[in-house]
Order: C-alpha cells, then structure tokens, then sequence
C-alpha cells in the first residue's frame, strides 16, 4: 500500500477510536451515575473518616469528577474497540507465528489489568490508607478533599493495572525476537532490584505490609514471563545435516 494510503487508513482507524470512546464516555457517564460508581471508590476511606464524608471546594467539582469518571469508564469500555483497530492497521505487517500469539495476550492482558486493579482496590489501597491516616491524629483534624483523594486512587489503581501487564509485554517481546528467555533469567537479579524501587514509588507505605505485598505478585509475575518467553520465543530452525553420498 502506496504511504498516503497507509496515512488515510491510519487517520480512519483514529476517528473510528474517537467515536468508540466518545460513545463509551456517554454509556459511562449514565453507568457512573446509575450504579454511584464514585460511592464504590470512596468505600475504602470511609472507615478512617470518623462519620464525616469527603469535602469539596468548587460549586462544579461533583460534577468534573463524575465526568472524569464517565472519560476512564468509557476508554476502557472502548479499549476492545481502540485494540482492533490498532490491530487491524499493524498486522498485515506482522509474521503468522506473531499473530498467534499477541491475539490471545490481548485478552490475557484485559484480565491481568483487571487483576491488577481488584488486588489494588481490595488489598493495597486500604493498607495504604490505614499507614497514611495513622500519623499525627492526636494533633491534626483532617478535612479531605474529593478531588485530591480520587487523584490518589485512581493513580493506584491504573498503576497497579498496568504493572500487571508486565507478563504480556515481555512474551510480546518474547515471540518477536527482542528479548530471550535466557535475556531474563540472567537479569533476574536486576529485575528484584527494579521491583523493589518501583514497590516503593507506588505504595507510600510500611516496607512489610504495602510494599511486600505488592513485591510478591510481581515477582511471581516476572518468573511467569520467563517462562511464557520460553515458550513464544522463536527458536532457529536446525540445520540440515548433510548426507555423504
């Protein structure tokens, strides 16, 4: 296909996206609202508000965060959308072997984002709350605002997602060739040490309650990659050997 053709599917394939997630925020806005989706996010502090509720400092912040919250819902009810239309414009340049094996992870990786999510939401996130609400509380009152937590959470539980997409990438990487499985072992110790700092990034928690907890499933993670890449990584084929006549 000639480059302006490539450049008008790519420019088609962007508007179809746009419009998913334009329809996604509108199916989003009614879900938020319909199912108080905002009262589900704001559960794991309301055992460290005393019988208070959270604040708000603008007229309109109920309603910006409701429609951030009608935005995140309404991408990632598009994603399945947005993902074949990425899809469907990079795989004509993509082998038969890599095909079998980046269709399923997508769906994989839908599942693991959503692990990730549930572990954060259930696990993380209250520990974390119960570590930063138990300092100071002989000498401070607080007054927490609406928009500073939802900023919190949501950055928690997207991050938490998206680290548990670490399997997907590296078998993606894997069966095209980037890194090898014998790559990964060999770094393991590297790998503990990246884990380690990035635990400590995103859980502001006790080192062996919220930080070790997240370590866990993320080593495991990683022992899974490796041996996923074992299996997609792409293995020369053996030479034939040669007959003497």
């Amino acid at each position: 296909m000639p480059f302006w053709d490539h450049l008008e599917e790519l420019r088609w394939r962007l508007i179809w996206s746009l419009i998913a997630v334009a329809i996604g925020t509108g199916v989003g806005f009614w879900l938020v609202t319909r199912f108080n989706v905002l009262g589900i996010l704001v559960a794991p502090i309301r055992p460290f508000l005393n019988g208070t509720r959270l604040k708000y400092l603008s007229p309109s912040e109920p309603f910006f965060i409701t429609l951030k919250l009608a935005v995140l819902t309404g991408f990632l009810m598009a994603f399945p959308v947005v993902m074949y239309q990425v899809w469907s414009f990079l795989s004509p340049a993509l082998k038969k072997e890599e095909k079998r094996v980046i269709v399923p992870s997508l769906y994989l990786g839908l599942g693991l984002f959503g692990v990730g999510v549930a572990f954060c939401y259930v696990i993380v996130l209250p520990m974390t709350l119960k570590f930063t609400m138990g300092f100071q509380t002989e000498s401070l009152e607080q007054s927490i605002v609406i928009g500073e937590y939802m900023g919190m959470v949501l950055q928690l539980l997207l991050a938490f997602g998206a680290v548990f997409e670490m399997p997907i990438v590296l078998m993606v990487l894997g069966a095209l060739g980037v890194v090898s499985p014998e790559f990964l072992s060999a770094k393991r110790r590297h790998a503990i040490v990246i884990i380690t700092i990035l635990c400590s990034l995103l859980t502001p928690g006790d080192v062996v309650t919220v930080t070790v907890m997240m370590m866990v499933p993320l080593l495991l993670l990683y022992e899974a990659s490796i041996f996923l890449c074992k299996i997609v990584y792409p293995r020369p084929a053996p030479e034939p050997v040669a007959v003497e006549g």
